[in-house]
């Protein structure tokens, strides 16, 4: 019988849309494996800072908590987990559960925003500071997540790094480079970050010398039409091959010569990783969180210097000793650090002292 309650609110495992914190709590859910169970599937997230939706939220939270309780009690959880809480998705149902049932609550990915106090998400900023005091254990993907961690921390709690994972044990067999001189990015197609990236893609390849190059784009969402448009100076030497699956995914990943993508803001980004795997050298900017997933002898593009990005790519897919030695560092660098089984040794070594220490 599964012992560790699992819980996601901000975007539950089940959820139809792709994302990094979807891949992130479906790799959880793997790494713990019968251990553990999802409890819940509601979503608690206000992306506007509206009161009236914060109110209706924890109603419901409210409501779902009590519910998870009683179930609680009868199938004997010995810990709660829960992936993501910060100022727009905070656990409104974990620490109530946990400290009604008298089990250590955990969480992976907290972010501290004491900015946000005031303002228009300050009631749920609150709740989500709330839920990271109350935790025994707060994994942290990032260096830059760390530091108001530990600045914050509560006196009875562990700041533990977990360093982002795959869901496999494997990564793909050595390969020669691709002769197409084919540039592979992968993201959402959606406002914000994710459009800020497309729109320094489209200014790279302005600046790309090598004169075969092509581009394939994997992604889709609300900005669509809006990241064509972008791309159609380009005209056929761009392709738009939407939503695929994850075989799909890897497939494509094997067809390519270079991944591009800037990284604007990302905490991290899975796409890194998966490219890596892959033995597929990465471009990307110089970036807090992608410094944390991206292999140390990769050379990272100034942020403020596009066309460092196009020389990049002119360097990978002309100088293919270059290539190799990219790709190979890049599949040995997410061999020894992240893949499944040690993500899965990495929170087994905290959680089990904290399971075990339950009657």
């Amino acid at each position: 019988m599964p012992e560790i309650a699992f819980y996601a609110p901000m975007k539950p495992p089940t959820h139809p849309t792709p994302s990094g914190d979807r891949a992130v709590a479906r790799g959880v859910l793997q790494a713990l494996g019968d251990k553990v169970e999802l409890v819940s599937e509601l979503r608690i997230y206000d992306g506007k800072g509206d009161q009236d939706v914060q109110t209706g939220l924890i109603q419901q939270a409210e409501k779902a908590a009590e519910k998870l309780i009683a179930q609680g009690r009868t199938k004997g959880w010995k810990l709660w987990f829960t992936y993501h809480n910060y100022y727009k998705a905070p656990d409104l149902i974990g620490p109530k559960v946990s400290k009604e049932l008298g089990i250590p609550y955990v969480l992976l990915e907290a972010t501290r925003a004491k900015k946000r106090l005031d303002g228009p998400w300050a009631y749920f900023a609150r709740l989500a500071e709330k839920a990271s005091d109350a935790a025994n254990v707060i994994f942290y993907f990032t260096k830059q997540d760390q530091q108001a961690l530990e600045t914050y921390r509560a006196p009875h709690q562990q700041i533990v790094h977990l360093p982002p994972f795959l869901t496999t044990d494997q990564t793909t067999p050595p390969r020669p480079k691709r002769q197409d001189n084919r540039i592979l990015c992968v993201g959402m197609m959606r406002a914000g970050a994710k459009f800020a990236s497309y729109a320094l893609i489209a200014q790279v390849l302005k600046s790309i010398k090598t004169p075969d190059w092509k581009l394939v784009l994997v992604g889709d969402g609300p900005m669509r039409t809006d990241v064509e448009t972008l791309f159609q100076p380009f005209g056929n030497r761009v392709r738009f091959l939407g939503q695929q699956d994850k075989s799909q995914l890897e497939t494509i990943y094997n067809t390519a010569s270079v991944f591009l993508w800037p990284g604007v803001d990302e905490a991290f980004g899975m796409v890194y990783l998966e490219a890596q795997a892959a033995g597929l050298p990465v471009v990307a900017q110089n970036r807090p969180g992608l410094r944390d997933v991206i292999a140390p002898t990769t050379k990272l593009s100034p942020i403020d210097q596009v066309t460092d990005m196009a020389d990049q790519i002119d360097r990978l897919l002309t100088d293919a000793e270059l290539w190799q030695s990219r790709s190979q560092t890049g599949m040995d660098y997410i061999r020894e650090n992240h893949l499944l089984g040690a993500a899965r040794k990495n929170l087994m070594t905290i959680l089990t002292p904290l399971i075990g220490s339950r009657p």
